[in-house]
């Protein structure tokens, strides 16, 4: 029989828990729902699994990694080139040191490309939290491409034990996952976590107990999220509501990062003004213009051969396009030996590409890239020239990242093309319409604030508050003082809107490719034993994403197998080891135009 619990936890009258004064009720419920769906959680396996639970415990302190960050980052100022970039990147660092300081709210981070945002941003929120007695960082990134190499430098900054990766695509190694840390997923009560914003967000719209547990420990914390002007213009007012709630009546701080011209203003226009960390972003950004850019004249468009002939004059060039279809027609332009990198790729061979870029820029070596935007955030490339397709102005800003990115030239070169026959979807497409009427006005100065400044309007605002609410989860939670009902004011769909709502539209499946004997071996595991969280782990570096209409013509040519819900491709022609997977060689009509 179960003892009784102590006394002092039913001692007294519980708590008031009224809805505070100019809360979104919606929210709180959540919220208040969380805590008690987690104690319950917790109270049961306490009882039913004693030896579970102490799997939970032996996270470090939240204050103690902050001495370990100093030394890691002072360690790094002494091995650092005595440059310009990297003297500006320890003035951004000190910036965010001592704006650490001020209470807690919303805050915006705004450092260009290779501006040591990342660490820097890192440094505020422990600071900050120590400071004012937060209780955990959150680290929400949009890019999957590029998680687990943020996880991979905090651990090295703070150590191994200290970081929580939790995401839906691309899982932590197997061997950094433990029991403890599978714990802490399922409720985020880590010091600090690396995740990303689909998975935030949509747990924070979501109606399931499972993900609802986390909820509750967002309060109190400090909540970075990186590349915020990267969020869909379809999602942006429900999440503005939900991050002003989060200020105002959950003791959190948000901290908005970009590597784009101040402009998050115009972006975020529902939320108040932000306080800036760094003093002089402009200041900030004409310190580090590293590039000289060549923005194609009104209207002018180059064919795939025109663009390569460009690239393959170029001793070291990196090329970036806007679909994964656009990477394999240039690649297949340019000379033997140039690089090919796109999501058709699994992470692994990535990974393996990247190592391989970086050692040729070093030694000198003549070498050229296509790739997908996959390069444009969180990793650090340095080419002399950058070539980059028309697309939004934050992207060409992010692209321009990777051409001079430390410096060591007087100028690189970033230039702009347009494609012919190119063709954009979604997103990348509204992307680029702002971007051409922005530069209409602005061509001789694109990465100017006054250029941002207008392109985030016409991308965001121009359209109308509707389009900023695709899903209507304002109305259906009642988010915001003009959509708070009169009559029942806790009538809500949070059913409905957890089903609506969608940071990404997601028409994809994922594919498991042998990519190589690590690969084989895994699947070769998961046809005797079947699919566990540990398999699908080591499974996650050899997945490809392939649109369900095209998962469909795999099926049918019985190219691939379903193994305990998983889907394997077992027809490894299809697996090309210069561009990943190839549907081309399938037969049938214009199977290119179903995997863009």
């Amino acid at each position: 029989m179960r003892a009784n619990p102590p006394r002092s936890i039913l001692d007294g009258p519980l708590p008031s828990a009224g809805i505070p004064q100019g809360a979104d009720a919606g929210l709180w419920v959540r919220m208040f729902a969380s805590a008690l769906f987690d104690a319950d959680f917790l109270d049961a396996e306490a009882f039913f699994g004693p030896t579970v639970s102490p799997g939970r415990a032996d996270w470090p302190a939240l204050n103690s990694l902050l001495p370990k960050l100093d030394v890691n980052l002072a360690r790094k100022s002494a091995e650092a080139e005595p440059t310009p970039v990297n003297r500006l990147r320890a003035e951004v660092l000190q910036a965010c040191r001592t704006a650490a300081l001020h209470r807690p709210g919303l805050f915006s981070l705004t450092v260009p490309t290779g501006g040591g945002k990342t660490l820097s941003s890192l440094a505020f929120a422990l600071e900050h939290a120590r400071v004012h007695g937060l209780r955990r960082v959150i680290y929400a990134i949009p890019f999957t491409s590029i998680i687990e190499q943020t996880a991979r430098v905090f651990r090295e900054a703070v150590g191994s034990d200290a970081v929580l990766e939790h995401h839906s695509v691309l899982g932590p190694r197997p061997e950094a996952e433990t029991t403890r840390s599978r714990l802490a997923g399922e409720n985020w009560d880590a010091p600090l976590i690396v995740t990303t914003t689909v998975q935030l967000f949509e747990s924070l719209f979501a109606n399931r107990t499972s993900r609802l547990r986390k909820l509750h420990n967002l309060a109190a914390s400090v909540l970075v999220l990186d590349e915020a002007q990267a969020l869909p213009p379809g999602v942006l007012r429900p999440v503005s509501a939900v991050l002003d709630q989060l200020v105002k009546h959950y003791r959190c701080s948000v901290i908005l990062c970009t590597a784009t011209q101040p402009a998050l203003g115009k972006v975020f226009r529902d939320l108040p003004q932000p306080v800036e960390i760094v003093p002089d972003p402009p200041g900030l950004f004409r310190a580090l213009d590293r590039v000289d850019i060549a923005m194609p004249s009104r209207g002018k468009r180059q064919s795939w051969d025109e663009v390569a002939a460009e690239v393959e004059h170029t001793s070291q060039a990196l090329a970036i396009v806007n679909t994964r279809r656009d990477c394999r027609t240039l690649h297949s332009r340019l000379p033997r030996g140039a690089i090919h990198l796109s999501t058709w790729q699994c992470a692994a061979h990535r990974r393996l590409l990247f190592r391989q870029i970086r050692r040729r820029l070093e030694s000198g070596d003549e070498l050229r890239a296509v790739s997908t935007s996959l390069v444009e955030a969180g990793v650090d490339l340095d080419f002399p020239a950058v070539f980059r397709a028309m697309t939004g102005l934050d992207s060409l800003a992010q692209a321009a990242g990777r051409c001079n990115r430390n410096g060591r030239l007087d100028k690189g070169r970033f230039v702009v093309f347009r494609p012919e026959g190119a063709r954009a979807w979604g997103h990348v497409a509204q992307a680029i319409e702002a971007a051409e009427t922005t530069l209409r006005h602005h061509g001789e100065r694109p990465f100017d604030p006054a250029a941002f400044e207008r392109f985030f309007d016409e991308l965001y605002w121009a359209k109308g508050k509707e389009a900023l609410d695709k899903y209507r989860i304002a109305q259906l939670l009642g988010l915001g003082v003009e959509q708070r009902r009169e009559g029942d004011p806790l009538d809500f769909r949070y059913r409905t809107a957890a089903e609506c709502f969608r940071m990404i539209e997601d028409d994809q499946d994922t594919l498991v490719v042998p990519y190589d004997r690590a690969a084989r071996a895994a699947i070769a595991t998961l046809r005797r034993d079947g699919a566990d969280r540990h398999l699908l782990r080591r499974l996650q570096p050899f997945t490809v994403p392939v649109v369900r209409s095209a998962m469909s013509r795999l099926r049918e040519a019985l190219a691939v197998q379903d193994i305990d819900g998983v889907t394997v491709l077992t027809n490894e022609e299809l697996y090309r080891p210069e561009v990943g997977l190839d549907l081309d060689l399938l037969s049938g009509p214009r199977i290119e135009d179903l995997i863009g």
